[in-house]
């Protein structure tokens, strides 16, 4: 059920990453980045849930876990370059925050069901 929420979670993330790359002007390369990491946080999740077994369940979760750091990594950039105001970017934090908890949370029970 969790992964179900996390599905949802990372595709309404993605979707807001998505819509707010398309108004920033300029910094190509930056609005790349950023949209990578955050799209490829669901991707990874969405491929989880097809794993061929616990090991390779948790390396996908282990890898989102990995993209949503670095997303917030990219928007705290963002922000202190003054790209993304910090009002802006505080929801989308705060939706990377919760997802990371989530995998975080999901790691270490798949983890420990794996014992």
């Amino acid at each position: 059920m969790k992964e179900n929420k996390l599905v949802d979670l990372s595709m309404d993330f993605a979707i807001k990453i998505i819509q707010l790359c398309e108004t920033v002007k300029g910094h190509y390369s930056l609005v790349n980045q950023l949209e990578r990491s955050a799209t490829s946080i669901g991707a990874n999740i969405h491929e989880a849930n097809y794993a061929h077994g616990k090991p390779d369940f948790i390396a996908k979760l282990q890898i989102a876990l990995k993209e949503c750091f670095e997303t917030e990594y990219w928007l705290e950039l963002f922000v202190k370059s003054n790209i993304l105001n910090r009002e802006t970017a505080v929801e989308l934090y705060n939706q990377c925050g919760t997802i990371r908890r989530i995998l975080i949370a999901s790691i270490n029970t798949a983890k420990e069901n794996e014992k």
